[in-house]
C-alpha cells in the first residue's frame, strides 16, 4: 500500500508540474520545481534529524544559483507579480521532495523491479482520477501514440522509479536531493547536442555550477 501510495505522489508531481507550465514560462518553472533540492533536505532534518552539514549547505547554494543560470531565466519585475503556477511549481517541487523520502524508507525488502511496478500504478490512478483516459476508447489516435507512449513509458514511468529503488536507500533523502539534481544539466546538454539549441556562457556556467554542487555534496561519503 505505501508503494502505490508512493506512486500516487509520482501522479501528483506530475499533475502540479504541467499545471504550473499553464502560467509560467518553462525556465521559471523547472526553478520553482527544483526548489526540491533544499526541501529534501529539511524533510530528512525534520524526520531523520539529520541536519545538513556546512559542507551540504554549499553544495545546495551551488546547486540553486547554478539552476538559475543554466536555465536562463530572466527574473525581470513581470516575473515576480505571483500568479497560480508559482504555486502548483512548488506544490510540484514539495511532492517531488516527498518521493525521495518515501522512496528511501518503504518497501525497502521489496524487489526493485516490483517496487517500480507498484509506484508506476499508483502513479497511474492518480492521474487517470483527474484525467480519465477516456481517449483510449479511440483506436485510430491510439495506434499512432503507441511508439511515442511505449519510449515514454519506459523513460519517464518505468525506469526512473526503478533506478529510485535502487539508489535512494542507499544515499538517502538528502543527498539523494542533490545528485537528482544531476536531470537539469542533462536536459539542457541534451536540448544542445540533440535538438541543436544553442546555450550562453551563463548557462554553461550554470551547468558547471550544478556539478560542482553535486560533486560536493557527494565528496562526504567518499
Amino acid at each position: 500500500m505505501g508503494l502505490i501510495l508512493s506512486g500516487s505522489v509520482i501522479g501528483c508531481t506530475t499533475i502540479f508540474y504541467y499545471k504550473s507550465l499553464e502560467t509560467l514560462p518553462a525556465s521559471l518553472a523547472i526553478i520553482f520545481l527544483f526548489q526540491f533540492v533544499w526541501i529534501g533536505c529539511g524533510l530528512e532534518w525534520i524526520f531523520f534529524h539529520r541536519r545538513p552539514d556546512r559542507q551540504k549547505i554549499i553544495a545546495l547554494g551551488l546547486l540553486l544559483i547554478g539552476s538559475l543560470f543554466a536555465t536562463g531565466v530572466q527574473l525581470e519585475q513581470s516575473s515576480l507579480v505571483f500568479t497560480p503556477g508559482m504555486l502548483w511549481g512548488f506544490l510540484a517541487a514539495l511532492t517531488y521532495s516527498l518521493l525521495l523520502l518515501i522512496s528511501g524508507t518503504v518497501g525497502r525488502d521489496v524487489s526493485p523491479i516490483f517496487k517500480s511496478a507498484l509506484m508506476s500504478v499508483g502513479a497511474s490512478g492518480m492521474i487517470f482520477i483527474f484525467f480519465p483516459p477516456m481517449f483510449l476508447t479511440d483506436v485510430s489516435p491510439l495506434i499512432a501514440l503507441c511508439p511515442y507512449g511505449i519510449l515514454l513509458g519506459a523513460f519517464g514511468i518505468a525506469l526512473p522509479p526503478l533506478f529510485f529503488s535502487l539508489g535512494i536507500p542507499h544515499v538517502g533523502t538528502g543527498l539523494g536531493s542533490i545528485l537528482t539534481a544531476s536531470e537539469l544539466p542533462v536536459a539542457i546538454l541534451l536540448a544542445c547536442f540533440v535538438l541543436g539549441e544553442q546555450l550562453v556562457f551563463g548557462q554553461w556556467l550554470g551547468i558547471g555550477l550544478i556539478l560542482g554542487g553535486i560533486l560536493l555534496g557527494n565528496s562526504q561519503r567518499r
